[in-house]
C-alpha cells in the first residue's frame, strides 16, 4: 500500500484498471464520454473486462497480488445525476459494465447506487476540491447491496473522490466488500 492509504484507508479493498489515463487512452476515453466517438465503446469495453479478468482470481488467471478484487455477486456503475444524464444521453460508466457482466455472468445493477446530488464535473477541480465536491453525493440501497461483494465501475480514476464516495456509500448500505474496475 501506498503511504497516503496506510494512513487513511480507503473504502474500497482492490482497484483493476487498465492503465494510466493519458496518451490515446484517455483520448478514446473522453471521445467516448462526450459523445464525439460512440464507437470506442466496444474497444473500451475489452479493455475494462481485460483489466478485470487480468487482476481477479478464479477468473482463469492467478492473480500475485493478495488485494486482487473478488468476482462479484453484483456489478455497480457509477451513476450520474438525473440532470447530467439527460444532458450526456448514456452512463459512460454503465455502459462500458456490459462485457464485463455478461463475462462473469453477473448482473449490473444500475439502481444499486444513486447520485443524490448534483456535483460540479470534477475535472474541473484540484484534488481537494473534488473530495468536497462529491462527498455524501451517492446513496446505495441496502435491500440490493446488503451482504453482497459489490464492483463498482467506472470509466477513469485520477484522484479517487468518486470511487471512494460511491464505494463508502455501498458500504454503508451493507456491502461486505467493494472493489473498482475502471
Amino acid at each position: 500500500l501506498c503511504p497516503a492509504c496506510r494512513n487513511a484507508p480507503r473504502p474500497f479493498s482492490a482497484v483493476a484498471f487498465h492503465g494510466a489515463y493519458q496518451g490515446l487512452l484517455r483520448d478514446m476515453i473522453l471521445a467516448f464520454k462526450f459523445g464525439k466517438h460512440p464507437e470506442h465503446a466496444g474497444v473500451l469495453r475489452d479493455l475494462l473486462a481485460g483489466a478485470f479478468l487480468r487482476a481477479a482470481p478464479g477468473t482463469g488467471r492467478p492473480a500475485a497480488d493478495r488485494e486482487a478484487p473478488a468476482v462479484p455477486d453484483l456489478l455497480v456503475p457509477v451513476p450520474l445525476h438525473p440532470s447530467r444524464l439527460a444532458w450526456r444521453g448514456f452512463n459512460q460508466s454503465l455502459e462500458l459494465a456490459r462485457l464485463l457482466s455478461r463475462r462473469l455472468l453477473r448482473p449490473i445493477d444500475a439502481r444499486a447506487l444513486v447520485r443524490i446530488r448534483d456535483t460540479r464535473p470534477q475535472s474541473t477541480l484540484s484534488g481537494p476540491e473534488r473530495q468536497e465536491n462529491i462527498r455524501g453525493a451517492f446513496r446505495a440501497d441496502p435491500s440490493r447491496v446488503s451482504g453482497r461483494v459489490a464492483l463498482l465501475a467506472d470509466d477513469v480514476m485520477t484522484t479517487g473522490a468518486t470511487v471512494e464516495a460511491a464505494s463508502r456509500a455501498l458500504r454503508e448500505a451493507g456491502a461486505v466488500r467493494g472493489d473498482v474496475v475502471v
